[in-house]
């Protein structure tokens, strides 16, 4: 004896409920092993590596359990060469395990830069020069010349720099301008020349 058919709408129903279990159970699946593979829950601290030789600071963020790299290199005079002057994540902040921390290392050598000519130009243009460039140990003598604020010669260690010469940023560059003083005074005495003879 044949079995009765099931309605159409009853197998429809059967099916979806078949596959919202389905989409359920695979859903919840993968909410489990998305879990898993970010390490859902699970934090570090970042370590502060801040003055740290920069092999160490590797290792301390090794021990965290994170992996760093190195973004950039600057010189500063004033921290210890080869060392971590800065990091990305700061100090403290809760991370995923395995994130990567950013260093920025002082450098071993400053930075080497190229001059051009600073002679027979303003002293306020040679000062902007060396300034844009990163020079900051400027030290500007006057000298006796009829041609105020004229630089006369640059120097570099006593010795004269020549355009397009290479020296560290962090140099002392010496600048010789003129202080205006003789024309003034030949001034005064083209005026006491013409008073005398006046009164003659």
């Amino acid at each position: 004896m044949l079995k009765p058919k099931k309605p159409a709408i009853v197998v429809v129903i059967i099916n979806i409920l078949v596959m919202i279990i389905l989409a359920f159970v695979l859903g919840w699946i993968a909410m489990v092993w998305l879990g898993y593979w970010t390490g859902h829950g699970k934090t570090a601290i970042v370590p502060s590596v801040k003055g740290l030789p920069y092999d160490q600071a590797l290792s301390t963020i090794a021990e965290a359990g994170m992996v760093c790299e190195l973004s950039d290199s600057v010189y500063d005079d004033r921290a210890k060469r080869g060392s971590v002057i800065e990091q990305n994540p700061r100090p403290g902040n809760e991370v995923k395990p395995g994130r990567t921390v950013y260093l920025t290392v002082n450098a071993f050598y400053p930075r080497m830069i190229t001059v051009p000519a600073l002679t027979d130009i303003s002293l306020r243009q040679a000062r902007s020069i060396l300034t844009g460039l990163g020079i900051k140990n400027i030290v500007e003598i006057p000298v006796e010349s009829e041609y105020r604020e004229l630089v006369l010669s640059a120097e570099y260690r006593g010795a004269p720099m020549r355009a397009g010469m290479r020296i560290p940023i962090d140099s002392k560059v010496t600048l010789r301008y003129g202080d205006g003083i003789v024309q003034e005074l030949d001034s005064i005495d083209a005026v006491d020349a013409n008073l005398d003879l006046l009164t003659e």
